[in-house]
């Protein structure tokens, strides 16, 4: 955990701080979760990584994230 918050510390925006996860090395995957999960408290989703990421759900998957969303802002 330790590395994911000092790439969270050093980076500008949401996408910075998952690129220094990810360029820590060894088990970057989880590091770049983990980064990106406070990351997006911080300083939001972009919506251009955003949109280009529900591309890519199928939309059974799409729809539970839509309706997740729409009760966690509830």
């Amino acid at each position: 955990v330790p590395p994911a918050i000092v790439a969270f510390l050093e980076a500008d925006g949401f996408e910075d701080a998952i690129r220094n996860a990810i360029s820590i090395g060894g088990d970057s995957d989880t590091l770049a979760a983990i980064t990106g999960s406070i990351a997006e408290a911080f300083y939001g989703i972009p919506d251009a990584i955003q949109a280009s990421a529900l591309k890519l759900l199928p939309p059974p998957l799409k729809e539970i994230t839509f309706e997740f969303n729409k009760k966690l802002r509830a």
